[in-house]
């Protein structure tokens, strides 16, 4: 379930308290002037006059008056209530954490890159559309976008934060509860936008060290006959000219990282199920199954296919 109503850390539970606050006293704000206009709607509005005008006396006037008074000084009183309230919030998602776990998160029409940060080049991890983060730590998004606005949110964990081009943002959260939590771009960026999904997956520290150690680990070069020449289609029919696989001399950047592939639920962004039936198709003919998106299709031959397809779910 991807909703703020199923908040799983600290920031998306103070948002959805701040929610459900005004959603309190907004809906008991309402009950009280339907029930005063229902009870003014039977009332008498004045006696009439031998102008045959209805006058309401001095004394209901000044009534009226202090009623309409104290209604505003009321709204104002909330209003800065939840003015405070909402600050408060604020200045909680707006924190930058002296240590957290960092992650590159940059926005591409329409996938994600992601990237573990590391002083050390060479234990770096990169994958796409699906972010593994630890129960009980803090996690840092720094984020960017490649091409145009994007926005990233994750309504189970934290508030909504936009990638803008040439300007790095930050967003922090703590998974408090470990699951998978499916996110999406929230700024319209082009015609593909609403299958710009991404996955976060948290799950307990030892369990996330374990993934992350093996994630700059490169998968051993293949042996079999058929896995060799699945490889050797990759690297000459095309896909190396965008993607990248550890221990190849794959290494474009034009699309997402392939190293671990296969251990991704997803493809597409979350438009797809990582099996071997959804991978032919996207390979034979992507625009088919998400119009507008930048990878081609590759004609391939059946073997070929089938050499690249059963090489690509070796990547683990």
């Amino acid at each position: 379930m991807h909703s703020f109503f199923d908040p799983a850390s600290p920031q998306a539970r103070a948002v959805a308290g701040l929610w459900w606050w005004m959603f309190g006293v907004g809906m008991v704000i309402w009950f009280g002037v339907f029930a005063v206009a229902m009870y003014a709607a039977r009332q008498p509005h004045g006696q009439r006059g031998p102008d045959d005008l209805e006058h309401v006396s001095p004394e209901r006037h000044r009534r009226m008056e202090r009623v309409v008074a104290g209604a505003v000084f009321a709204t104002i009183l909330i209003l800065c209530a939840f003015l405070v309230y909402d600050f408060s919030i604020g200045s909680v998602l707006a924190m930058h954490p002296k240590r957290a776990l960092t992650i590159d998160v940059v926005g591409h029409q329409w996938w994600w890159e992601i990237t573990y940060e590391d002083p050390n080049p060479s234990k770096r991890v990169g994958t796409a559309n699906e972010i593994h983060v630890p129960v009980g730590e803090l996690v840092q998004f720094k984020l960017r976008a490649a091409d145009v606005i994007h926005s990233i949110w994750a309504p189970n964990l934290g508030g909504k934060k936009d990638l803008i081009p040439g300007y790095v943002s930050t967003l922090w959260f703590k998974a408090d509860t470990a699951g998978v939590y499916r996110g999406q771009c929230t700024e319209f960026c082009g015609m593909q936008h609403a299958q710009m999904a991404f996955y976060i997956v948290a799950e307990p520290p030892v369990k996330f060290a374990g993934w992350l150690a093996a994630g700059s680990i490169p998968n051993p070069p293949p042996t079999d006959s058929l896995l060799l020449h699945g490889r050797d289609v990759f690297m000459q029919r095309g896909c190396a000219s965008c993607h990248s696989i550890g221990g190849t001399d794959a290494r474009a950047t034009v699309g997402p990282d392939l190293t671990h592939f296969k251990g991704r639920a997803a493809i597409a962004a979350g438009s797809l199920s990582n099996t071997r039936a959804n991978l032919t198709r996207w390979i034979q003919n992507p625009s088919a199954l998400k119009p507008g998106v930048r990878m081609p299709a590759l004609e391939l031959s059946p073997g070929e296919m089938n050499a690249l397809v059963s090489y690509l779910e070796t990547l683990k």
